[in-house]
């Protein structure tokens, strides 16, 4: 049986390469998406980048400040379902303004993924403060 506490659950969400983001808009329609992202402390930090999009104004980045609350999830997915797990973040979101925190967070992005050390995203950087963290493995169920 697998035991997984907060530290391991945060250790999971930080080397997590790619989660799905919510955010929702001021009538609380739900919008998901994934993303990739970079945690530091209980900041989760992420950017838009240069991939084909039709604007930099971004569904996201609407919904985030008209209801700046937001959660995101990482996860396995394993045949063999006890080897199954899932993290939930959930904080509010903010788009970045400071050019130091937005230079740091690029900086830990590019030291994550390596397309983005050729190719660094412009921006704008958001920060999600992670207000609450749940999980759950797949481990600790009936083995198979």
């Amino acid at each position: 049986m697998t035991t997984v506490d907060r530290a391991e659950a945060r250790r999971r969400l930080g080397q997590a390469r790619v989660g799905r983001l919510a955010t929702a808009d001021a009538g609380g329609l739900p919008h998901v998406v994934p993303f990739v992202f970079v945690l530091d402390g209980s900041t989760v930090y992420w950017a838009v980048d240069d991939k084909p999009k039709r604007t930099r104004e971004i569904k996201r980045l609407a919904n985030i400040r008209a209801n700046p609350n937001v959660e995101l999830v990482v996860d396995r997915y394993q045949e063999g379902w006890n080897g199954l797990w899932w993290v939930r973040a959930a904080g509010p979101a903010r788009i970045v303004e400071g050019e130091a925190e937005a230079a740091r967070a690029l900086e830990l992005l590019s030291a994550k993924y390596r397309q983005y050390r050729k190719r660094p995203p412009r921006g704008p950087v958001v920060a999600i403060e992670v207000a609450r963290l749940t999980w759950w493995d797949g481990g600790a169920a009936e083995p198979e």
